[in-house]
């Protein structure tokens, strides 16, 4: 990943842009999107579930651990959706990928104002942050054909 500059106090930035992960946690021709609670500026715009991935934590791992944190639900996570988003003034960056509920788990508004399962043609109801939107393009062929999913993956039945 590109390297940083030193901030203008002469300290050492981060070399490493940081890894936001988020899940398209797909059921049923239709995806989770969660309303943003906090801060002010975003609460109320929509998102994908997700967040930093630690050091030494995998992407697919910061990823479960996030759903867990933020809905109480396991998932499992599949291929990557969309191309990676620049985000918080080209520092951090994007990375979104399809995921499923596991054991018949339930997500719950734990982090969020509030939960929506959209199918494709319901994707562009609500406001999106800005980081998210670019996704939706990649997001739109899962939706509407099933085939596509984590949930028949390639080689099987």
């Amino acid at each position: 990943m590109r390297t940083e500059r030193a901030n203008g106090g002469g300290d050492a930035v981060r070399r490493d842009l940081k890894v936001i992960v988020g899940a398209a946690i797909i059921r049923d021709g239709r995806v989770l999107a969660c309303a943003r609670s906090a801060p002010p500026e975003v609460a109320g715009m929509w998102e994908f579930p997700g967040g930093k991935v630690e050091p030494g934590e995998s992407e697919t791992a910061a990823l479960a651990r996030e759903c867990v944190e933020e809905l109480a639900v396991r998932v499992e996570i599949g291929e990557r959706v969309g191309r990676n988003v620049r985000m918080a003034h080209g520092r951090s960056v994007l990375k979104v990928y399809a995921a499923r509920l596991l054991h018949g788990d339930q997500p719950k508004a734990l982090e969020h104002s509030a939960l929506r399962w959209l199918s494709a043609a319901e994707l562009d109801t609500v406001t999106w942050l800005p980081a998210d939107a670019p996704i939706l393009p990649a997001l739109r062929p899962l939706l509407t054909h099933p085939s596509n999913t984590i949930d028949h993956e390639v080689g099987g039945g």
